[in-house]
């Protein structure tokens, strides 16, 4: 009965992306048109290869494109604040034989992962954790199941502390960072909230930081800004020993900025998201 009724929501569902979602069918084409201004011609820029499997927003083409670059080395990657799971910028890569860790500090979030991947879990090549992280604990959090010190990449979703957390990770390098930035502050203009443990997110302008005052931090731990999505959530940092001519520069707030686009946001993907789809394919 409850495998019955839900296929029956979700027939629903995607009934209401192919017959009523004619709002989400011209954010993609806003968007399709977006990544062909010839602001993006330059074959080096991202923006161009955005797409969306899992992701917010285009995130997933972006990921994928960078590595294209850069090559990966273990594939292995650290999320923190990973959400639900159905939506963010690792889960898409559970499916190209990567591996790594996410963290959330829901732990309702977490227990439903947690039921609805045995297999991933059980093959380990997925470590889920609760909690809430900070300053203080996130190298102990993170090194208690990561033990190589290089990993490919690095994702970062916690609505607030998100650069201050960064900057205090020492445990691993990795090749590539995702971070969120507060679009609301465009270059060259230098923002960040002070850190405070205990920061929640309230949904207004008082959060992260702005993609000039992350460029500055990000390249004093030695991160190029090589682009951020189009629609104006997250940058892309890579190791500056890894970017020589790969990526369109200059790599600054000024070159990369995107303002916040709120229409292309959360962008639909078709059928609705499960972890069904990972549990239950073709292993090798």
């Amino acid at each position: 009965m409850i495998k019955k009724l839900k296929y029956i929501i979700n027939h629903l569902l995607v009934g209401g992306t192919r017959y009523f979602d004619i709002r989400g069918f011209w954010i993609r084409a806003e968007m399709e048109k977006m990544q062909l201004l010839s602001k993006y011609s330059n074959p080096l820029n991202l923006i161009p290869f955005g797409k969306k499997m899992y992701s917010q927003n285009d995130e997933d083409g972006i990921i994928i494109e960078i590595f294209n670059r850069i090559g990966s080395t273990n594939k292995i990657f650290v999320e923190l604040g990973c959400g639900n799971g159905t939506e963010n910028n690792t889960y898409a890569l559970l499916f190209q034989n990567w591996k790594g860790l996410w963290i959330d500090g829901n732990k309702k979030k977490i227990k439903s992962i947690i039921k609805q991947l045995p297999k991933t879990l059980s093959l380990k090549q997925l470590i889920v954790k609760n909690a809430f992280i900070t300053k203080d604990n996130i190298d102990n959090l993170i090194s208690s199941e990561i033990s190589e010190n290089e990993i490919d990449l690095l994702s970062i979703d916690l609505d607030g502390n998100d650069i201050h957390i960064f900057e205090s990770i020492k445990c691993v390098k990795p090749r590539v960072v995702i971070l969120e930035y507060n679009a609301r502050f465009v270059p060259p203009v230098e923002y960040c909230i002070k850190y405070k443990k205990s920061f929640r997110w309230d949904w207004s302008d008082n959060g992260g930081a702005s993609l000039k005052y992350l460029e500055i931090k990000c390249e004093e731990k030695g991160y190029k800004l090589v682009g951020c999505n189009i629609a104006g959530v997250n940058a892309f940092f890579v190791r500056s020993d890894l970017v020589k001519n790969k990526f369109e520069s200059p790599f600054s707030a000024e070159k990369h900025f995107e303002p916040a686009r709120p229409r292309i946001a959360g962008i639909k993907s078709g059928h609705p998201s499960t972890f069904e789809t990972l549990e239950n394919r073709n292993y090798k």
